[in-house]
């Protein structure tokens, strides 16, 4: 099978995901093992050992006062596999770099969910000792997620607080600046009542839409591989065309001071006028391109 979504979620339709992805709810396919051969050939995720004795970068270690990446250092492979035994997670990022077969289905998949062209893929794999897990958070990412090897139960609730974010947040952080402008808070200390536990093993992959809670707990050493997707919001394309537009003004790249505001007062006005004649499949051509 062909690298792309249909394998992550066979035999589930792959337009099944693109309307959980559009509803910003949870996806879960089990059993996919046997389409996944090829991500299962990649040598160094054949176990941790395998993919610490071939890692040649630091890795991101979750330590345990908030057991997130919102808490974390960086250590040598060596290092890592002491503190994993120790009890704390770790964290292997851009893990394509050094897969070639990744590659593929970081792109493959990223069209298929239908994100824009500018989105960043990237692939991370996790490494959760037993009995220990993710503290609740909620990413500003899509997150399709693999289970390798091991079992981690999840635990998954809608997001009324602060909806497609555009940042990070772990229940019992700091909020930052701009999320507390859009959020309702005060932020949940605890995951919501109504959430919803789905145990992931071998083979089983989860979607997890950007902005959804989401907490985990492993009952065995556990690894698993994200694809994870960061993609542009209409704020980010639109601010991105504006730029490019506003760039080839002379008078737009004054350098800005205060004894200029009635210029500046002129050129928004200029811009209100030009702005009615923009239109959405023209910026969306320029972006996408």
């Amino acid at each position: 099978m062909t690298p792309g979504l249909a394998a992550l979620i066979h035999p589930h339709a792959v337009a099944t995901l693109r309307e959980h992805l559009r509803d910003d709810a949870p996806f879960v396919a089990h059993g996919a093992r046997a389409s996944l051969a090829e991500l299962y050939a990649v040598p160094f995720l054949a176990s941790l050992d395998a993919l610490l004795g071939a890692w040649p970068d630091p890795v991101h270690v979750h330590l345990p006062d908030v057991a997130d990446e919102a808490s974390s250092i960086d250590a040598s492979p060596h290092d890592a596999a002491k503190l994993f035994a120790s009890g704390m997670g770790l964290r292997f990022d851009d893990v394509h770099r050094y897969a070639p077969t990744l590659v593929p289905w970081l792109a493959d998949v990223r069209a298929e969910l239908g994100l824009s062209a500018l989105t960043a893929a990237r692939c991370l794999v996790y490494a959760t000792p037993a009995n220990k897990g993710t503290a609740a958070h909620f990413d500003q990412n899509v997150n399709l997620v693999l289970q390798l090897h091991g079992t981690k139960t999840w635990w998954l609730a809608a997001n009324t607080h602060a909806p497609r974010p555009l940042a990070r947040h772990t229940m019992g952080q700091g909020v930052e600046a701009e999320l507390q402008s859009y959020a309702r808070l005060p932020m949940p200390a605890a995951m919501p009542a109504d959430r919803t536990e789905i145990v992931l093993g071998p083979g089983s992959v989860l979607l997890v839409p950007r902005g959804v809670w989401h907490a985990t707990h492993a009952s065995t050493d556990a690894l698993s591989l994200n694809f994870t997707f960061t993609a542009p919001t209409w704020i980010d394309l639109l601010t991105a065309a504006l730029r490019s537009r506003l760039a080839l003004s002379a008078d737009w790249r004054e350098t800005a001071a205060a004894s200029s505001v009635a210029s500046f007062e002129a050129l928004l006005r200029e811009l209100a006028i030009d702005a009615q004649h923009w239109h959405a499949r023209d910026i969306l051509d320029a972006t996408e391109a």
